[in-house]
């Protein structure tokens, strides 16, 4: 089945400029304390006891790899995906002892309740309003019960969109969304998986906008708590 065409544009122009972006960003959370703090609650998340065995967590538009690194350096069994083939293998020559496959986030090739955990940092930000809701179905689809999602992405005041055409000297056709917390809660629990905490961050030198993250979960099993799931 051909991908929706939100994906292979994303996939063009991330191809694009997939050497340049990771030159420029080959750790962007190295001066993000906050964010570091917030990846380090949603591992403590995923190693609440209750889930049988160690279930891998996917680190969905991977991209140069450095979160599905950090998730690996704090000891959680993680693979990459993303949608550009370039970015993947840039990730894997970069971090080569690590998982990291082309794929979408529209359709996972994992079967149900497969993951401890999904991270997904600045990459819903491609997602169109009207696939967000397919999205975060597929997340509850792959997740175990109880398991969490740490997301990330631009907020406002409002909901708004820009395409870009030209980075790094490259053509590129690349939507980008920005978002209000609660429209991204909206589709969350209208996808099934409950919400646990929000933050927001005014935004910082050479950002426009503020960052948004929120920790959700897939619900335990018939309303057990996580720890007896």
């Amino acid at each position: 089945m051909r991908a929706p065409e939100f994906v292979e544009s994303t996939q063009a122009s991330y191809d694009a400029i997939a050497e340049a972006y990771a030159a420029e960003h080959p750790d962007s959370l190295a001066g993000r304390p906050l964010e570091r703090a917030l990846l380090s609650a949603f591992v403590e998340l995923v190693r609440e006891p209750g889930v049988p065995g160690r279930p891998p967590v996917a680190d969905l538009g991977s991209g140069p790899g450095y979160v599905t690194a950090r998730l690996h350096e704090a000891g959680l069994p993680v693979f990459g995906v993303d949608a550009s083939p370039r970015m993947v293998a840039l990730a894997r020559r970069t971090h080569p002892e690590l998982r990291f496959h082309v794929g979408s986030m529209t359709a996972l090739d994992l079967p149900a309740a497969a993951l401890g955990g999904i991270v997904a940092l600045y990459s819903i930000i491609h997602v169109p309003d009207d696939h967000l809701p397919s999205v975060f179905a597929e997340f509850r689809r792959v997740l175990l019960p109880g398991a969490p999602v740490l997301l990330g992405f631009q907020s406002g005041v409002e909901d708004g969109h820009l395409r870009l055409t030209e980075r790094f000297g490259q053509e590129i056709s690349l939507d980008c969304y920005w978002r209000t917390p609660d429209t991204v809660v909206e589709h969350l629990t209208g996808a099934g998986l409950d919400l646990r905490a929000r933050v927001l961050r005014e935004p910082e030198a050479g950002e426009k906008l503020p960052r948004a993250f929120l920790l959700a979960r897939r619900p335990p099993v018939d309303g057990v708590p996580a720890a007896e799931a």
